[in-house]
This record gives structure tokens, sequence and C-alpha cells, in this order.
């Protein structure tokens, strides 16, 4: 994932003036409107979140006491949006910018480091876990150890309990986009991210810090649920490796004892290479594999192709980088989302 650079300091312009001229109106309308939505007599913070996880995190752990805006659109890839002026404009007016980090979101150390606010925190959610390395393409000797993602996810766990947050001047402890950055779909990570979320809030607004910690307490409860229900569901099927589209499942994989066999790389929109695509036909065939994953919000093509060639079906395994129409009609969550995707690898990896 390539840095634009001259696009986005085209944009850190446009959203300085989009700022002024925001401050401008706002002091007319002071006087006339109330500010913010309150809390107890108080502002509530304001924060900035980069894809669907993190808003999903965030909101649970906030609460009434905080605004939480998503960034990006649903039905949008998060791997290569880049914001607008008019979203510079609002992380520089925010409280808080909660994002992924791991090298996901590509835009984040330039707008940050661009950034005039002084009272902005950047909350990098996935720092202090240990990541795995990832390639934009992936090696394609399927013969992988599954248990060495033991150890990955035992110790990511446990990592970001004493892990501070940290301001918008914030040191990198990974080099991003050489790691794969989607530990979101671990619930024993996605319990890191939380912690870290919670920390960071109740570091920005310490009179809460009680209320932050409860609302996160009862939403790790939920995800410590879903992780038992996980390696319970997962220890005893008849399989331990599964094909899906791009390579986002390692992290479960790692953390489950499976096995992923990525057609492409971390990129959804990347396409893999003919070879890529000929070693993953003769795993499948070999293997007997009876279900090709694919994913919501890019074309199933890929998975549709190799699935016709192999006597395969194809089916959804969604690594929740955003909603779609569909979901958001639903009323679906990350947690209700996770539970169908153990559904649908329980099936396929018993059969």
């Amino acid at each position: 994932m390539n840095k634009r650079t001259p696009f986005l300091s085209a944009l850190i312009v446009s959203s300085m003036i989009l700022v002024l001229a925001g401050c401008g109106s706002a002091a007319k309308k002071d006087s006339a409107e109330p500010a913010a939505a309150t809390v107890a007599g108080k502002d509530k913070l304001k924060i900035e979140t980069s894809f669907y996880p993190m808003y999903e995190f965030t909101r649970q752990v906030a609460g009434d006491l905080a605004d939480v805006h998503l960034l990006v659109p649903a039905g949008t890839e998060p791997h290569d949006w880049e914001p607008t002026p008019k979203d510079m404009a609002a992380i520089e007016q925010a409280d808080m910018l909660v994002y992924n980090g791991a090298g996901l979101e590509s835009w984040v150390d330039q707008v940050v480091s661009g950034s005039d606010s002084k009272g902005m925190t950047a909350i990098e959610a996935s720092k202090g876990l240990e990541l795995i390395p990832g390639t934009e393409e992936e090696d394609h000797d399927h013969d992988h150890d599954a248990a060495d993602g033991d150890a990955h996810a035992t110790e990511a766990e446990t990592g970001h309990e004493e892990e501070p947050a940290h301001e918008h001047e914030h040191e990198h402890e990974h080099d991003h986009g050489a790691f794969d950055p989607h530990v979101w779909l671990s619930p024993k990570l996605a319990i890191g991210e939380v912690r870290t979320i919670e920390a960071a809030l109740s570091a920005k607004a310490p009179e809460h810090k009680a209320q932050f910690e409860k609302n996160a307490a009862a939403y790790i409860a939920k995800l410590q649920q879903l992780d038992e229900q996980y390696t319970k569901e997962l220890s005893g099927t008849k399989r331990k490796d599964f094909v899906t589209q791009h390579a986002a499942f390692g992290y479960l994989a790692h953390t489950y004892g499976l096995t992923q066999v990525p057609i492409a790389g971390l990129s959804p929109e990347q396409e893999p290479s003919a070879q890529a695509m000929a070693e993953v036909v003769k795993f499948a065939k070999a293997h007997q594999v009876k279900t090709i994953f694919f994913e919501t919000l890019v074309s199933s093509s890929v998975a549709d192709t190799i699935a016709k060639e192999v006597g395969a079906k194809s089916a959804v395994l969604n690594p929740i980088e955003g909603l779609t129409a569909e979901d958001e009609a639903n009323n679906l969550d990350y947690l209700q989302i996770m539970q169908t995707n153990l559904t649908a690898l329980v099936k396929a990896l018993n059969e």
C-alpha cells in the first residue's frame, strides 16, 4: 500500500482551509446554539475512527460519553481508501483518532504528522500486539505449521494490558506495510485492541475512567465468550485448512490451530498470479477442498473461478473490513458477523 504524498499534502492544505472556515462560522453560532451534545453538562469527546472494527470497538467502550464517527463509509474497502478534505477537517477538530495500524491505513502517518491540532490524540489499536509478517503475494508453499500461531495469539492477547496510550507524535514499533494488519479477526487480539482503546479514553477523559472500564469489561466478556466458542467448535473439525480469497485470516488461523491458504496476498484488490492460482488449484484438488471462500466488498470472480475448476462451491468468509448495505439493513455488528464466520468455517472444515 503506497503512500500518496502529493495527494495527501494537498488534502492537508485543503483541510486547514476548511478548519479555519469552520472556526469562523462556529464563532457566529456560539451565541445562538448550545455546545455539542453533553453528558452531565460536559462536552462529549469527539472521536474519529478509521474503519468499521475500530468504530465498533470504540463505540462499545465510549458508550454515551463520546460522539464516535466512522471515516470509511459503509460498503467501501478500506485498504486503499484515502481521506477527503472534509475528512481531514473532521480529524483536525477531533479529540481522538482511533485506527488499527500495522499498515492498514497508509494515510495515517502523514495526516497525523501534518496536523496542527495539539489536542488530538491518535491511537493505534494494534500497538503492542505481536504481528505476523505478511507480503503482498503470499508464499504458496501451503505446508504451513498452523500450531506456530498459538504463541502469537497468547503473547498478543496480553501484550496490550500495560501498553500506554500514545499521543499524536507517536513512535511506531512496526515497519508499516510489512505486517498483516487483520488482527481484529481473532477475538483474542480484538480484546487487546479494546483494552488499548479503553486505556486511551481513560487517559483522555479520566473523570469517566470508571465508566470506560465498565463498558470495556462488558464488551470483553462477550469477546471472551466468542473466543471460547471458536476454540471449542474449531478444535474438533475434520480438516484444519481452508482456502480464502485473500490473506485476511492469518491471525484467526494462528489463534485456533488452522491453516489459511490464500489465493492472493494481503490486499483484496490484488490480482493473484497465474502461478499462485495454479498452486491453489493443485492444493484444493489434492486435499479435496469443497469450499472456496470469498468475501464482501470485492468481486468474488477469482474464488468462483477456482471453485469451478476444482468442483467446489464458493461461500462468504467476511473479513469485516466494512459493513455492506445488507449488513446495515439487518443491523448486524462485529459479534454477529464473527458468529456467521464461525458457522461457515465449521461447515467447510467438516466436509
